[in-house]
């Protein structure tokens, strides 16, 4: 192993380095300062003569003094089933005071693409207890579903509330703690939110079944771009080795780019929209790809993705981005969230794009998409009427027209509220939207088969919405 003390200049992030030897892309490397401190990178550029690398734990106290070694392999993650529990940096490193990790093999964090021929189709219900997700936007095992929030709003609550609830239903007559896992990956948060995140995690108990890594806004932007890294590898060890069904849980995806943007910048490469890297697309494919299902393994990996959209903006390049490689999202609305309806999920500009397969006899219930697709449609419509009321008051509309406002306003009040410590089955989150639909007319629901209707319809609730 050579060591080179040829370091020419240092920019931001990154050094760059005379060699006289060929060296590998993402290589590893160890930075020895004159001060002794040992600090790693990883080779982002290699040309004849001249790598760039980056240095993952900033590049302070590093000057041309400095000893680089090349360890000549690839950034690895020590991974066993003996990481549940623990609570790692955003390196990999443990952070929660236990014993080291002892791992069964190391792999490398950039994982291998899955075969399209051997991908399983997803089609089976992952039960998150919210009402707006499971009886709306139905998350199923294998889906990449991204939450779009921004600044203010309450998506790590939620991203709590998951993580916490998330169980395979189909599952519970087994020990569902060996059958479920989350993994859960913090990018850029404040030293606050980590506490509350550990908090919570400690104080449910939904630590037990989690592997965390935490990077910090005070850490290096570079380890920003490992840690998502880290957490899939390990997902993918889990599930296809171990027979895990993880729920990947990502925040904020908002930062991991943003850091893309300040390498990007570091290395003087030509800028694309709003001067993010003209890669990123490719960048985030490679990580919401890694979800799915493998044709004759037991295990899946689900990711939930959640950024925040710089301006409340959803053409933004990393939502637009992200909406073009994942299965649609779930969006957290601001006004909802000022009403105090918690969480505030806004099922209108929702989408799950594979929930159609993931319902129905035998997965959730026989009524859920017709219910779904009657809910859906209540209440667009009474949200349209809203409008009209701003402008000739309500006294102005028919019976029918302010049966779809109350419709909307209960809603929101009781099927989109719950809280976030409440927790509820699918037939429980059925159950809701019947009560609801029952305040409608049986000859407004035109989008429900009659004999479904018959079974679930509740006379007595439009009779005591009549009175009332």
């Amino acid at each position: 192993m050579k060591e080179y003390q040829t370091i020419t200049e240092i920019s931001g992030p990154l050094v760059f380095a005379e060699v006289d030897e060929p060296i590998g892309y993402d290589e590893i490397v160890e930075i020895e300062t004159p001060r002794g401190e040992t600090k790693r990178g990883q080779v982002l550029e290699s040309s004849e003569g001249l790598v760039a690398i980056q240095v993952f734990e900033g590049t302070t106290g590093i000057d041309r003094n400095a000893s680089v070694r090349f360890l000549g392999e690839t950034l690895k993650m020590p991974v066993t089933e003996d990481l549940l529990g623990r609570v790692l940096d955003g390196s990999g490193q443990p952070i929660d005071g236990g014993p080291e990790i002892v791992p069964d093999e190391r792999r490398d964090i950039v994982g291998a693409a899955i075969n399209p021929y051997s991908r399983e189709y997803p089609e089976e219900f992952i039960q998150t207890g919210v009402s707006a997700i499971d009886g709306m936007n139905t998350l199923v095992r294998g889906q990449k579903l991204p939450i779009f929030s921004a600044s203010g709003l309450p998506h790590n609550n939620l991203a709590l509330q998951v993580a916490r609830q998330a169980t395979v239903p189909e599952e519970e007559g087994d020990d569902e703690e060996s059958e479920f896992a989350v993994v859960f990956g913090a990018m850029g948060i404040t030293q606050e939110e980590a506490n509350e995140f550990m908090e919570d995690f400690e104080r449910t108990g939904a630590l037990e079944r989690s592997v965390v890594f935490t990077n910090l806004a005070d850490d290096p932007a570079v380890e920003r771009t490992v840690t998502p890294r880290l957490a899939l590898t390990t997902a993918e060890y889990l599930a296809f080795d171990k027979d895990y069904h993880v729920l990947v849980i990502l925040t904020d995806m908002t930062n991991y780019c943003e850091a893309l943007r300040e390498i990007g910048a570091a290395r003087e490469e030509v800028p694309g929209r709003r001067g993010y890297p003209g890669y990123m697309y490719t960048d985030l494919a490679q990580l919401y790809e890694r979800a799915g299902r493998i044709e004759g393994r037991e295990g899946s990996v689900t990711q939930i993705p959640i950024l925040t959209m710089p301006g409340d903006d959803d053409t933004h390049p990393i939502p637009d981005l992200t909406g073009y490689i994942t299965e649609g999202q779930i969006y957290i609305d601001r006004d909802l969230n000022s009403q105090g309806i918690r969480p505030p999920i806004n099922p209108l500009p929702s989408l799950s794009r594979l929930m159609d397969d993931g319902i129905g006899e035998g997965l959730t219930r026989e009524d859920h998409a017709d219910v779904s697709d009657q809910m859906y449609a209540a209440y667009a419509e009474g949200e349209d009427l809203r409008d009209l009321v701003n402008i000739v008051g309500r006294e102005a509309l028919s019976e029918r027209d302010n049966k779809y406002l109350d419709f909307a306003e209960r809603f929101e009040a009781e099927f989109v509220n719950q809280g976030f410590d409440s927790n509820r089955t699918i037939a429980e989150t059925l159950d809701i939207g019947w009560e609801l639909l029952s305040t409608l007319p049986k000859s407004e629901l035109n989008r429900i088969d009659e004999e479904l209707i018959e079974k679930y319809y509740q006379e007595d609730a439009e009779t005591v919405e009549a009175e009332a």
